[in-house]
Protein backbone atom coordinates (compact mmCIF):
# COMPACT_ATOMS: atom_id res chain seq x y z
CA UNK A 1 0.00 0.00 0.00
CA UNK A 2 0.99 3.13 -0.62
CA UNK A 3 2.42 5.26 2.31
CA UNK A 4 0.72 8.96 2.77
CA UNK A 5 2.47 12.14 3.71
CA UNK A 6 0.07 14.31 4.84
CA UNK A 7 0.80 17.44 6.10
CA UNK A 8 0.16 17.65 10.60
CA UNK A 9 0.83 13.37 10.49
CA UNK A 10 4.28 13.21 9.05
CA UNK A 11 5.46 12.50 12.67
CA UNK A 12 3.21 9.33 12.98
CA UNK A 13 4.81 6.36 13.03
CA UNK A 14 4.81 4.45 9.16
CA UNK A 15 2.19 1.92 10.06
CA UNK A 16 -0.21 4.93 11.77
CA UNK A 17 0.22 6.93 8.57
CA UNK A 18 -0.79 3.57 6.57
CA UNK A 19 -3.77 3.04 8.97
CA UNK A 20 -5.07 6.63 8.35
CA UNK A 21 -4.42 6.28 4.64
CA UNK A 22 -6.65 3.02 4.66
CA UNK A 23 -9.51 4.97 6.69
CA UNK A 24 -9.95 7.53 4.37
CA UNK A 25 -9.19 5.72 0.80
CA UNK A 26 -10.65 2.51 1.31
CA UNK A 27 -13.75 2.67 3.88
CA UNK A 28 -14.56 6.46 3.41
CA UNK A 29 -14.15 7.06 6.98
CA UNK A 30 -15.07 10.80 8.06
CA UNK A 31 -12.48 12.96 9.92
CA UNK A 32 -14.04 12.44 13.36
CA UNK A 33 -14.04 8.82 12.99
CA UNK A 34 -10.22 8.91 11.19
CA UNK A 35 -9.26 11.05 14.33
CA UNK A 36 -10.68 9.04 17.35
CA UNK A 37 -8.88 5.71 15.68
CA UNK A 38 -5.82 7.66 15.44
CA UNK A 39 -6.07 8.99 19.14
CA UNK A 40 -7.13 5.48 20.53
CA UNK A 41 -4.14 4.00 18.92
CA UNK A 42 -1.48 6.39 19.85
CA UNK A 43 -2.24 5.86 23.27
CA UNK A 44 -1.77 2.48 23.12
CA UNK A 45 1.75 3.30 21.17
CA UNK A 46 3.10 6.11 23.77
CA UNK A 47 2.06 3.91 26.81
CA UNK A 48 3.85 0.93 25.29
CA UNK A 49 6.75 3.09 24.05
CA UNK A 50 8.24 0.19 21.66
CA UNK A 51 7.45 -0.07 18.09
CA UNK A 52 4.22 -1.41 16.78
CA UNK A 53 5.69 -4.69 15.43
CA UNK A 54 6.76 -6.19 19.00
CA UNK A 55 3.64 -5.12 20.91
CA UNK A 56 2.00 -8.35 22.26
CA UNK A 57 -0.91 -8.95 23.75
CA UNK A 58 0.35 -8.70 27.55
CA UNK A 59 0.69 -5.21 26.02
CA UNK A 60 -2.39 -4.20 25.31
CA UNK A 61 -3.77 -5.93 28.60
CA UNK A 62 -1.69 -3.53 30.82
CA UNK A 63 -2.94 -0.87 28.70
CA UNK A 64 -6.84 -1.80 29.39
CA UNK A 65 -5.72 -2.83 32.82
CA UNK A 66 -4.32 1.03 32.88
CA UNK A 67 -7.13 2.72 31.43
CA UNK A 68 -9.61 0.84 34.33
CA UNK A 69 -7.55 1.96 37.51
CA UNK A 70 -7.40 5.36 35.96
CA UNK A 71 -11.19 5.33 35.78
CA UNK A 72 -12.45 5.16 32.60
CA UNK A 73 -15.76 3.45 31.84
CA UNK A 74 -16.52 -0.18 30.58
CA UNK A 75 -17.99 1.81 27.74
CA UNK A 76 -15.04 3.81 26.69
CA UNK A 77 -12.49 1.06 27.38
CA UNK A 78 -14.59 -1.02 24.63
CA UNK A 79 -14.52 1.95 22.30
CA UNK A 80 -10.82 1.99 22.62
CA UNK A 81 -10.47 -1.89 22.37
CA UNK A 82 -12.35 -1.81 19.07
CA UNK A 83 -9.90 0.66 17.37
CA UNK A 84 -7.05 -1.21 18.32
CA UNK A 85 -8.65 -4.71 16.80
CA UNK A 86 -9.03 -2.70 13.59
CA UNK A 87 -5.52 -1.26 13.57
CA UNK A 88 -4.49 -4.63 14.13
CA UNK A 89 -6.42 -6.60 11.90
CA UNK A 90 -5.61 -3.97 9.10
CA UNK A 91 -1.89 -4.50 9.97
CA UNK A 92 -2.37 -7.90 9.75
CA UNK A 93 -3.89 -7.95 6.37
CA UNK A 94 -0.90 -5.75 5.22
CA UNK A 95 1.82 -8.51 6.53
CA UNK A 96 3.07 -5.49 9.02
CA UNK A 97 2.96 -8.30 11.52
CA UNK A 98 2.18 -11.51 12.12
CA UNK A 99 -0.55 -11.55 14.58
CA UNK A 100 -3.30 -9.42 15.70
CA UNK A 101 -2.64 -8.76 19.90
CA UNK A 102 -5.71 -8.30 20.06
CA UNK A 103 -7.51 -11.55 18.92
CA UNK A 104 -7.81 -13.39 22.55
CA UNK A 105 -8.86 -10.15 24.41
CA UNK A 106 -12.26 -10.37 25.13
CA UNK A 107 -14.04 -7.09 25.68
CA UNK A 108 -16.00 -5.71 28.55
CA UNK A 109 -19.23 -6.66 29.51
CA UNK A 110 -21.58 -3.59 29.05
CA UNK A 111 -25.13 -3.27 30.66
CA UNK A 112 -27.61 -3.74 27.68
CA UNK A 113 -29.09 -0.64 26.85
CA UNK A 114 -32.58 -1.11 25.05
CA UNK A 115 -33.18 1.68 22.11
CA UNK A 116 -36.67 2.81 22.54
CA UNK A 117 -39.38 0.99 20.69
CA UNK A 118 -43.19 1.82 19.53
CA UNK A 119 -45.33 -1.07 19.77
CA UNK A 120 -46.95 -1.74 15.85
CA UNK A 121 -50.36 0.14 17.37
CA UNK A 122 -48.74 3.41 18.56
CA UNK A 123 -46.75 3.64 15.33
CA UNK A 124 -50.04 2.98 13.26
CA UNK A 125 -51.95 5.65 15.35
CA UNK A 126 -48.78 7.95 14.83
CA UNK A 127 -49.14 7.65 11.00
CA UNK A 128 -52.94 7.60 10.74
CA UNK A 129 -52.98 10.99 12.55
CA UNK A 130 -50.74 12.66 10.05
CA UNK A 131 -53.40 12.42 7.26
CA UNK A 132 -51.76 13.70 4.17
CA UNK A 133 -54.46 16.70 3.32
CA UNK A 134 -52.07 19.20 2.23
CA UNK A 135 -48.44 19.42 0.69
CA UNK A 136 -46.65 19.82 4.06
CA UNK A 137 -48.42 16.48 5.86
CA UNK A 138 -48.38 14.43 2.79
CA UNK A 139 -44.34 15.36 3.03
CA UNK A 140 -44.73 14.36 6.51
CA UNK A 141 -46.63 10.76 6.12
CA UNK A 142 -43.88 9.65 3.19
CA UNK A 143 -41.51 10.65 5.50
CA UNK A 144 -43.10 8.54 8.41
CA UNK A 145 -43.71 5.51 5.97
CA UNK A 146 -40.23 5.64 4.52
CA UNK A 147 -38.74 5.68 8.41
CA UNK A 148 -41.02 3.21 9.53
CA UNK A 149 -40.58 0.83 6.63
CA UNK A 150 -37.51 1.19 5.33
CA UNK A 151 -35.78 1.16 8.61
CA UNK A 152 -33.70 4.88 7.73
CA UNK A 153 -31.37 7.10 9.71
CA UNK A 154 -33.14 10.69 9.43
CA UNK A 155 -29.79 11.75 7.93
CA UNK A 156 -30.56 9.38 5.06
CA UNK A 157 -33.72 10.33 4.64
CA UNK A 158 -33.44 13.96 4.58
CA UNK A 159 -30.19 13.26 1.83
CA UNK A 160 -32.64 11.18 -0.30
CA UNK A 161 -32.77 12.60 -3.83
CA UNK A 162 -35.12 12.18 -6.51
CA UNK A 163 -32.76 9.51 -8.00
CA UNK A 164 -32.42 7.51 -5.60
CA UNK A 165 -36.20 6.30 -6.02
CA UNK A 166 -37.06 2.91 -8.44
CA UNK A 167 -40.80 2.95 -8.38
CA UNK A 168 -41.05 0.16 -10.61
CA UNK A 169 -38.43 -2.04 -9.26
CA UNK A 170 -39.62 -1.25 -5.71
CA UNK A 171 -36.35 0.00 -4.07
CA UNK A 172 -34.85 3.10 -2.67
CA UNK A 173 -31.14 3.91 -2.76
CA UNK A 174 -29.15 4.71 0.35
CA UNK A 175 -26.39 6.40 1.18
CA UNK A 176 -25.16 5.76 4.62
CA UNK A 177 -22.64 6.44 6.87
CA UNK A 178 -18.92 6.02 5.10
CA UNK A 179 -20.60 7.23 1.86
CA UNK A 180 -21.94 2.99 1.52
CA UNK A 181 -24.71 2.93 -0.35
CA UNK A 182 -27.28 0.69 -0.25
CA UNK A 183 -30.26 -0.84 -1.79
CA UNK A 184 -33.82 -1.03 0.93
CA UNK A 185 -37.01 -2.32 -0.05
CA UNK A 186 -39.82 0.43 -0.46
CA UNK A 187 -42.65 -1.47 1.09
CA UNK A 188 -46.68 -1.00 -0.33
CA UNK A 189 -47.27 1.62 1.91
CA UNK A 190 -44.20 3.79 1.85
CA UNK A 191 -44.10 3.63 -1.94
CA UNK A 192 -47.82 4.89 -2.19
CA UNK A 193 -47.06 7.54 0.46
CA UNK A 194 -43.70 8.90 -1.40
CA UNK A 195 -45.48 8.96 -4.55
CA UNK A 196 -48.26 10.99 -3.98
CA UNK A 197 -46.24 13.42 -2.28
CA UNK A 198 -43.70 13.58 -5.06
CA UNK A 199 -46.48 13.94 -7.54
CA UNK A 200 -48.27 16.26 -5.92
CA UNK A 201 -47.34 17.97 -2.39
CA UNK A 202 -43.30 18.36 -3.52
CA UNK A 203 -44.75 20.42 -6.31
CA UNK A 204 -46.11 22.71 -4.71
CA UNK A 205 -43.51 23.03 -2.32
CA UNK A 206 -40.41 23.00 -4.54
CA UNK A 207 -39.87 26.82 -5.97
CA UNK A 208 -37.06 26.10 -8.11
CA UNK A 209 -34.74 23.06 -9.12
CA UNK A 210 -33.30 20.58 -6.59
CA UNK A 211 -32.66 17.01 -6.49
CA UNK A 212 -33.89 16.37 -2.54
CA UNK A 213 -37.18 15.07 -2.20
CA UNK A 214 -37.92 16.47 1.48
CA UNK A 215 -38.31 19.75 0.94
CA UNK A 216 -39.29 22.89 3.74
CA UNK A 217 -41.91 25.37 2.99
CA UNK A 218 -39.38 27.65 0.97
CA UNK A 219 -38.35 24.69 -1.50
CA UNK A 220 -34.87 24.18 0.26
CA UNK A 221 -33.77 20.53 1.59
CA UNK A 222 -35.37 19.81 4.72
CA UNK A 223 -33.51 20.20 8.07
CA UNK A 224 -33.61 17.84 10.87
CA UNK A 225 -34.87 20.47 13.23
CA UNK A 226 -37.90 21.27 11.19
CA UNK A 227 -38.79 17.51 10.72
CA UNK A 228 -38.14 17.11 14.13
CA UNK A 229 -40.92 19.77 14.94
CA UNK A 230 -43.05 18.29 12.71
CA UNK A 231 -42.69 14.76 14.51
CA UNK A 232 -43.35 15.94 17.83
CA UNK A 233 -46.93 17.61 16.24
CA UNK A 234 -48.13 14.38 14.80
CA UNK A 235 -47.17 12.58 18.29
CA UNK A 236 -48.35 14.88 20.54
CA UNK A 237 -52.09 14.81 18.06
CA UNK A 238 -52.08 10.94 17.90
CA UNK A 239 -51.67 10.53 21.95
CA UNK A 240 -49.06 8.34 21.96
CA UNK A 241 -47.53 9.21 25.72
CA UNK A 242 -44.34 8.37 24.68
CA UNK A 243 -40.78 9.51 24.05
CA UNK A 244 -40.85 9.49 19.97
CA UNK A 245 -37.30 10.43 17.64
CA UNK A 246 -36.93 9.62 14.14
CA UNK A 247 -34.55 6.74 15.47
CA UNK A 248 -37.33 5.44 17.12
CA UNK A 249 -38.61 4.54 13.85
CA UNK A 250 -35.29 3.17 12.85
CA UNK A 251 -35.45 0.99 16.14
CA UNK A 252 -38.97 -0.04 15.76
CA UNK A 253 -38.49 -0.93 12.03
CA UNK A 254 -36.22 -3.86 12.68
CA UNK A 255 -37.79 -4.64 16.17
CA UNK A 256 -40.98 -5.48 14.27
CA UNK A 257 -39.40 -7.37 11.69
CA UNK A 258 -37.27 -9.25 14.13
CA UNK A 259 -40.53 -10.39 16.24
CA UNK A 260 -42.16 -11.49 13.38
CA UNK A 261 -39.59 -13.75 12.70
CA UNK A 262 -36.96 -12.16 9.69
CA UNK A 263 -33.42 -13.43 9.45
CA UNK A 264 -31.41 -11.14 11.16
CA UNK A 265 -28.89 -10.98 8.71
CA UNK A 266 -31.24 -9.62 5.84
CA UNK A 267 -32.09 -6.99 8.76
CA UNK A 268 -28.57 -5.66 9.06
CA UNK A 269 -28.28 -5.23 5.35
CA UNK A 270 -31.32 -2.99 5.04
CA UNK A 271 -30.50 -1.07 8.14
CA UNK A 272 -26.86 -0.81 6.75
CA UNK A 273 -24.99 -1.60 9.80
CA UNK A 274 -21.34 -1.86 8.79
CA UNK A 275 -19.40 -3.40 11.78
CA UNK A 276 -16.14 -4.34 10.57
CA UNK A 277 -16.29 -7.93 11.62
CA UNK A 278 -19.41 -8.35 10.33
CA UNK A 279 -19.85 -6.29 7.02
CA UNK A 280 -18.98 -9.16 4.64
CA UNK A 281 -20.64 -11.79 5.85
CA UNK A 282 -23.76 -9.70 4.39
CA UNK A 283 -22.82 -8.65 1.59
CA UNK A 284 -24.31 -12.00 -0.08
CA UNK A 285 -28.02 -11.33 0.43
CA UNK A 286 -30.11 -11.21 -2.61
CA UNK A 287 -32.38 -8.08 -3.40
CA UNK A 288 -35.45 -10.09 -3.98
CA UNK A 289 -34.77 -11.95 -0.27
CA UNK A 290 -34.62 -8.63 0.70
CA UNK A 291 -37.95 -7.63 -0.51
CA UNK A 292 -39.73 -10.77 0.19
CA UNK A 293 -38.41 -10.49 3.90
CA UNK A 294 -40.36 -6.98 4.48
CA UNK A 295 -43.81 -8.35 2.51
CA UNK A 296 -44.54 -11.24 4.68
CA UNK A 297 -42.89 -9.87 8.24
CA UNK A 298 -42.96 -5.95 8.18
CA UNK A 299 -46.73 -4.74 9.29
CA UNK A 300 -46.70 -2.27 6.66
CA UNK A 301 -45.16 -4.71 4.38
CA UNK A 302 -48.51 -5.93 2.39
Amino acid sequence: MMSTHLAGEKELPFEVREFVFYLRAERGASENTVDAYKRDVMQLLEWCKKPVKNIERRDVENFLDALREAGLSPRSIARKLSSLRVFFRFLEGEEFIDRDPTELIESPKLAKVLPDVLEVEEVLKILETCNPCDPMSERDRAALELLYGCGLRISELLNLRVDDVFFEQGFIRVRGKGKKERLVPLGPYAKEALLKYMKNGREVLKKGKTEYIFLNRNGGKLSRMGFWKRLQHWVALSGVKRRVTPHTFRHSFATHLLEGGADLRAVQVMLGHADISTTQIYTHVDREYLKETIALYHPRGR
